[in-house]
């Protein structure tokens, strides 16, 4: 009947596989590494379309996380979505971007090494929402407290304010990163987030000044004239239309349908609050963007003499008001260039031409400069003034970069050097590169493509062509010392900070932007070296952002540059899945009923029984240490299908009976409270508040006229409250009781009873020593008399005394299941009341044997084994011998008249005063033990006797010493 259940089930799963295999197929794998043609890259990318065509836009190659740009809103970053891939394992639940973030976290909070994850793409492929979407599941699902709560708050709300003044709208991407970004999230010992730290690399600062058709400036600037209050661009000299700016009109796109800069604006203004922005840091920083812009619409004409005039100097009065500087000053250093010989200094005015790149790069510093300050202030908001050691996460938002063994040389070579002679360079160093092509080096279909002036680049992610006009100019960055000057003296509090006079000292060459690309990579490699990487790649599906478009051309292109199938071929390479015994029993135990519910041997070896019941065949897997590996994707996938199908079954019964339960003690419950509440509640509770009142009423004016007169005599007046203060007392004084008799504390009584309160101390007292004296128990009373003994026999008399008081004495040291039942035979008439074990010393050679010592109401016996060597009856007993040092000798004295004696027992004793003091309560009578100093003669046979002498010295030791006497060396004790 059970194989005949057991093959219906295994057909219902062969069926449920059909049909997931099925629907399998419409929405491919999840795991790249799971394709059964990996080679193929038209299978990936089938995989991928088949994915993105159900809107699943997150697909694994192993634990590297591919993401394809939905363009759209896909309702997968809820709460519960966060909640849902809280510590869970990575593999148990479908792609995603927070799989990642979790998975990182628990494996930084487990093995408290720094992670970083990063994610690369193209303009436009998601890189930026990846990182805010991570950013978002730490700040949400990471524990968090009070006082840590505004630090989580600064570190969400400083994306927007970096994408305000970082960010724009490109050809490709309406919120398009214009600076490399990295940010560290701190977290504690707990893992809980702490700070955090952003590192910003090379803004575009060329963007300020020049924007390509169907572009923007950077979002800031847009912000501002939208959503900006009328007084604040009154203040700014600034009107709302983008249009009468130069620097925001050049891209012919001011206004964006997608982008709403006034919402923006709001979310940034709130941002800046809570960062901890002042009202004095944002009037400076507000007036450095405004006279960005009026630096724009300044104009130059040339005059006679061939130089630049400015003509109107409208926007210079507003831009030295806002920046702080001397009009005048101003004028001259946008119109001449300060020219420094050895000992003086010469004016000379610019040419048009220059004047134009003047201002152009004063405004590309202004920006470029103010936004490191804006980092930095971020920085120091988000900065944790706790030292201990931090665990760290870093996101890092790049779209990729190749290292050389050599880089570029510097621009500048002997000699005058122009765009062109640039151009003949890089032709003489890197002409020979396969990559590397100019008009002059390229064929003849090539040359057609390539201007005189320009070279190209063929990178992994296509062909570049660069154009050297300006090459030189563009690469050194150069702000005129004039213009610096003026900088430096501006009273704009930002731009002080800024620009610093100390600057004017150095007469080195500011680096060029090369070089500064150059540092900025290896000072970024250095930090990622030092962390475990996690990746996310992501992809843009069209170049036209619209949702549900899936360009088979342009995302093949993306798949070869981003060495997606060169990461699977790695991945494949050995077996397409592994997993953990426990985590691959833990979610597939239901399948097998040996493991259901639950597997109680070793994970191994029920991962073993589990996939021989499924029916796996060797060729299918491997058993590991730690892990089982599956070759085949089908293999998983069969698994998998079983699973789902067996869970479904379970959830089904569990929701049942759940269900029925649930119902039922609603109703009970329900039906209780209605009977109830209609019985009972309007008529109780109004007799309940009707009697309540009155009686708070008496009792209120009762209370007052007592507390009036609560000093006079007993009287009706006072008599009730005087009774309800004694009452309080008594009430209050249960809780105050000492607990024993050395607790000395007392309720402090009110005045009227202090007398009362006195006696009923010493009640409590008596009470107390009368309980404690009932409390000790019949055994613990005999063990005090026995103490009491001891002390009278031993007290100042031998060494180890005080020691051994405070340890408690034994009913015996022998259990009588340790007696020879022989022996217990030969003594059954009388009832062995105590026991030890001793070493008994031969009376004539003192040779040491192990003997035990039982003492019975009437006589003391030596046993060995199952023999009783010696009896000695309480009526022989002459005395007991001991030395007064630390050892455990002693001698029981026998009477030499009884013939039936051997002579005198020379015992050793671990528990010598118990023993003793045991045996002198058996023998009741006084005066029989004698402490001995020095030596002690006992009885051999008639007319012989020997000695035993008692030492000290370094360590114990029995022996027989020349004489023929017992010699006992024992250690003085320090007491």
């Amino acid at each position: 009947m059970a194989s005949k259940k057991e093959e219906v089930r295994r057909k219902h799963i062969r069926l449920h596989m059909e049909s997931t295999l099925t629907a399998r197929d419409k929405v491919g794998v999840q795991d790249f590494v799971l394709l059964d043609a990996y080679t193929s890259e038209s299978a990936f990318l089938d995989n991928l379309r088949k994915r993105f065509s159900e809107n699943l836009i997150y697909t694994y190659i192993g634990t590297l996380l591919v993401s394809v740009n939905p363009y759209q809103e896909l309702g997968i970053y809820t709460m519960s979505q966060m909640e849902l891939y809280q510590g869970v394992n990575f593999f148990e639940l479908p792609p995603h971007v927070y799989a990642i973030a979790d998975n990182a976290y628990r494996m930084m909070c487990s093995e408290l090494t720094n992670h970083f994850i990063l994610i690369s793409g193209e303009s436009g492929a998601g890189k930026t929402e990846a990182s805010k979407k991570i950013l978002q599941y730490f700040a949400v699902t990471c524990p968090m407290t009070e006082s840590l709560q505004i630090a989580r708050d600064r570190l969400l709300l400083s994306n927007p304010v970096l994408e305000a003044f970082g960010n724009a709208k490109t050809l490709r991407n309406d919120n398009s990163s214009r600076f490399g970004k990295y940010m560290d999230i701190q977290f504690d010992y707990k893992g809980i987030p702490v700070g955090g730290h952003i590192i910003s690399y090379l803004i575009e600062k060329s963007r300020v000044v020049y924007q390509n058709q169907g572009e923007r400036n950077f979002h800031i600037f847009y912000q501002l004239l939208e959503g900006g209050e009328e007084e604040l661009l009154a203040y700014l000299g600034l009107e709302r239309d983008p249009q009468l700016y130069k620097y925001l009109s050049q891209g012919h796109c001011a206004k964006e349908s997608s982008i709403n800069d006034k919402n923006d604006w709001k979310t940034v203004s709130s941002a800046f609050s809570v960062i901890d922005f002042t009202e004095d840091d944002l009037e400076n920083l507000f007036g450095i963007l405004a006279s960005v812009l009026h630096l724009g619409n300044v104009c130059f004409e040339e005059n006679h003499q061939g130089c630049a005039t400015i003509p109107d100097t409208h926007e210079i009065k507003w831009i030295a008001k806002l920046l702080g500087v001397h009009p005048s000053i101003l004028l001259e250093a946008l119109t001449h260039r300060k020219i420094e010989a050895k000992t003086e200094e010469v004016i000379c005015p610019l040419t048009l031409e220059l004047s134009v790149y003047a201002r152009d790069a004063m405004a590309k510093s202004i920006y470029g400069r103010t936004f490191t300050w804006l980092v930095n202030k971020i920085n120091s908001s988000l900065v944790n003034k706790d030292f201990t050691k931090k665990t760290v996460i870093g996101l890092l938002d790049i779209y990729g970069f190749e290292v050389f063994d050599k880089n570029d040389e510097e621009c500048i070579r002997p000699g005058p050097a122009t765009d062109l002679s640039f151009l003949e360079k890089l032709e003489e160093k890197v002409g020979q590169h396969a990559h590397f092509q100019t008009r002059k080096l390229a064929g003849p279909k090539g040359r057609k493509r390539i201007g005189w002036m320009e070279f190209r680049l063929s990178h992994y992610a296509g062909e570049v062509t660069y154009c050297t006009k300006g090459f030189l100019e563009k690469n050194n960055d150069l702000l005129y010392r004039h213009l610096k000057e003026v900088l430096c003296s501006s009273n704009n509090r930002i731009l002080k900070e800024c620009f610093l006079v100390a600057e004017l000292e150095n007469r080195r060459r500011p680096p060029t932007v090369g070089t500064q690309f150059k540092n900025s990579l290896s000072s970024l490699l250095e930090i990622l070296i030092s962390k475990e990487p996690s990746y996310i790649r992501c992809i843009k599906p069209n170049e036209r952002k619209e949702p549900s478009k899936f360009d088979d051309l342009l995302i093949r292109h993306q798949i070869k540059y981003l060495g997606l199938m060169e990461h699977l071929r790695v991945r494949r390479a050995g077996f397409a899945h592994r997993r953990k015994y426990e985590h691959f029993l833990q979610r597939y135990k239901s399948l097998c009923p040996d493991t259901w519910p639950h597997w109680h041997g070793p994970p191994a070896e029920g991962v073993e029984r589990l996939i021989q019941y499924i029916g796996y065949t060797p060729e299918e897997y491997k058993l590991g240490r730690t892990k089982i590996f599956i070759r085949f994707p089908r293999t998983l996938f069969a698994t998998e299908d079983a699973f789902e199908f067996s869970k479904h079954q379970l959830v089904a019964r569990i929701q049942a009976t759940y269900k029925a339960c649930l119902e039922r003690r609603v109703y009970v419950r329900k039906r209780h409270a209605a009977i109830t509440l209609e019985a009972h509640w309007r008529g109780a509770l109004a007799r309940k508040l009707a009697k309540r009142r009155k009686w708070a009423v008496w009792t209120v004016r009762k209370f007052i006229k007592g507390f009036i007169n609560r000093n006079k005599p007993l009287c009706p007046d006072n008599e009730e409250f005087i009774v309800f203060v004694r009452k309080n007392y008594i009430l209050n004084l249960r809780y105050h009781v000492p607990k024993n008799v050395l607790d000395k504390s007392w309720l402090r009584p009110p005045g009227i009873l202090e007398n009362a309160s006195d006696l009923l101390r010493k009640m409590c007292t008596r009470n107390l020593v009368r309980k404690y004296c009932r409390g000790i128990t019949a055994e613990r009373k005999a063990l005090m008399q026995q103490k009491v003994v001891t002390s009278e026999l031993f007290r100042a008399k031998k060494e180890g005394y005080a020691e051994a008081l405070n340890q408690p004495f034994a009913n015996s040291r022998i259990d009588e299941g340790d007696i020879n039942p022989k022996v217990l035979q030969l003594i059954s008439s009388e009832k062995i009341q105590y026991g030890v074990p001793v070493i008994k010393y031969d009376r004539k050679g003192f040779r040491a044997r192990e003997r035990q010592f039982l003492l019975t109401q009437k006589a003391a016996y030596v046993v060995e084994l199952a023999k009783i060597k010696q009896k000695i009856a309480y009526s022989a007993l002459k005395g007991v011998s001991t030395s007064s040092l630390s050892d455990g000798i002693l001698v029981i004295h026998v009477s030499p008249e009884d013939s039936k004696q051997k002579g005198d027992a020379v015992l050793q004793c671990e528990h010598i005063f118990e023993a003793i003091t045991k045996l002198v309560m058996l023998v009741k009578r006084g005066n029989i033990v004698n402490v001995v100093q020095g030596s002690l003669r006992f009885y051999i046979s008639p007319g012989k006797e020997g000695t035993i002498v008692f030492d000290t010295g370094p360590e114990e030791q029995i022996y027989k010493d020349k004489n023929g006497q017992l010699t006992v060396v024992s250690v003085r004790t320090t007491s």
